[in-house]
Parts: C-alpha cells; structure tokens; sequence
C-alpha cells in the first residue's frame, strides 16, 4: 500500500488526484442511486395475516364495549320509566299529601340516579373511544414495525440504495411517486414472505375490517 503526503505532492499530481478521487465517489454514489426498489406498503399492510387478526381482535373489543353501553343504556331507559312514574304518582290526588310529598322525594332521589346513570355513560364513551383507539395504534405500529424490519433486510440483502412507499400520499392528498421506470417492485414477495408462516385460516377475509391504517 503506498503512502503519501499530500504537501509533498506537485500541484498538477494533486489537482489530478482530486480529480480522480471525485469521480470514483460520484461513480459509487451513481451507482448506489440506480439500486432503488419500491413496495405498496398499504398492500402489503392490508394483505398481512396479523393485520387481519387485529382487525377481529379489535372488532371482537368493540363489540363487547357495545354490549356494556347497552346494558347501560336499558338501566337508563329503565330508571327513566321509573322516574316518569314517580313523578306521576307524585301529584295522585287521590292519596294524602304526605304520601306525595314521599313520592315526590322519590322522584328526586331516581332523578339524581338518571343523572348519574347519564354522566357515567358519557364517562363509558369517552374511555371506550380512547381504548380502542390506543388499542388501535399499538397494533398498527407493532405490524408496521414488522413490515419495515423485513423490507430493510430484503434492501440491504438486494443491496437498494432505498425503497420507495409507492402508495405514500403527501399531505394534500396526492401521490408522492408520480413516476418510476420500472423499478424494482418488492410488494408481493414481502407480502409472502410475511405470510409464509400465517396459522391455518388466518388469511380468510374476516369481513369489513376495522379502521386500523398506517399513517
């Protein structure tokens, strides 16, 4: 291996040197750059075997919240009737004045309840949404994760400079890769590679799924 000074160099050799040095980075960085593949992340997210098991587990959530909010919601249709009861009893002529007075307080007593039933049920909704929500985001990033971890190993396995989400919108709305020359497109083998040890009956179309989407 030679070694040198640059200080001990002719102007010419130097000016040549840096010449050649220049090209050969350029001719890399070139080169680096043509090695660019692209993948559909929404595709491969939709097309996941765990993402549809999210999307059950979270419907499967939902609807047990759902449960819970109706038998909320009966209590309070309930005390409602009771309520409307009391307060018709309340001015029952036909009784003494001091058994309406009684019904009367009753009445008071189960308005106080349908106002308690009523703000616990808003309470409910607040943390039903929130729960779900987080829910929702944890299962979203840990799969996004997962989807990006396989493309970064396939990437630098292939030796791409990068890879392009070709279903990436920008913040308007509109496409960000408007064109490519028939890049390398990586989606299906990462969807199967992804799939390749889903259990049995984990890939059948649960229905409509739930709204859970990479950002």
């Amino acid at each position: 291996m030679l070694h040198f000074r640059a200080s001990i160099l002719k102007p010419t050799q130097l000016r040549l040197l840096i010449g050649v040095v220049a090209v050969a980075w350029f001719g890399l960085t070139a080169q680096a750059a043509d090695r660019i593949a692209i993948v559909d992340l929404k595709k491969v997210f939709d097309g996941y075997w765990k993402t549809k098991q999210a999307d059950l587990n979270l419907k499967e959530r939902a609807g047990e919240l759902d449960k819970k909010r109706k038998d909320m919601i009966d209590d309070l249709k309930k005390s409602g009737d009771e309520y409307k009861k009391l307060v018709d009893s309340s001015t029952d002529s036909t009784v003494s004045l001091e058994e309406r007075d009684r019904r009367k307080k009753s009445a008071e007593t189960k308005l106080r309840e349908l106002q308690e039933i009523e703000q616990s049920i808003r309470q409910f909704d607040q943390g039903a949404r929130a729960q779900l929500g987080e829910q929702q985001r944890n299962m979203r990033d840990k799969i996004v994760v997962e989807i990006r971890d396989l493309v970064n190993k396939k990437a630098k396995t292939a030796g791409y400079a990068a890879v392009l989400d070709s279903a990436a919108e920008s913040a308007a709305g509109t496409p960000i890769l408007l064109f490519n020359v028939n890049l390398p497109d990586l989606t299906e083998e990462v969807i199967s590679q992804l799939n390749a040890t889903a259990p049995a009956g984990a890939l059948v179309n649960p229905g409509t799924p739930a709204p859970v989407r990479p950002k």
